[in-house]
């Protein structure tokens, strides 16, 4: 007697439906369809999480460097100085300090400078 996979393939399809609800057109209906763009939406988040990473870290650069901009002095030399003065603060905390904290900044800036 042969087993058929009537009630196990009605599940599995049904899990990949359920996944690919709110997908256009036969996305959301057609099993096949809807296993493509199920895989095809995981690549891309896979990678949307990956440069999203990147993204912060241009806006963190690009925070610092309007603050550094008013100082006249170039965002490089502010990273070397940095490193020469030993402050171990990454760019998402010197962007915060920039932003919320500009007395701090203003500290840390001198600080750069005199080294």
């Amino acid at each position: 007697m042969r087993v058929k996979t009537g009630p196990y393939r009605h599940r599995r399809h049904k899990k990949i439906r359920e996944l690919a609800a709110g997908y256009r057109m036969s996305r959301h209906r057609l099993h096949r369809q809807a296993s493509d763009a199920i895989l095809h939406a995981g690549e891309y988040a896979f990678t949307g999480r990956k440069d999203k990473k990147g993204a912060f870290r241009r806006l963190w650069i690009t925070r610092i460097n309007a603050a550094l901009s008013a100082a006249n002095l170039p965002y490089s030399r502010f990273i070397a100085g940095l490193k020469k003065a030993k402050i171990e603060l990454d760019r998402k905390i010197l962007a915060d300090l920039a932003v919320s904290d500009q007395q701090t900044f203003k500290l840390i800036l001198d600080k750069v400078k005199s080294s």
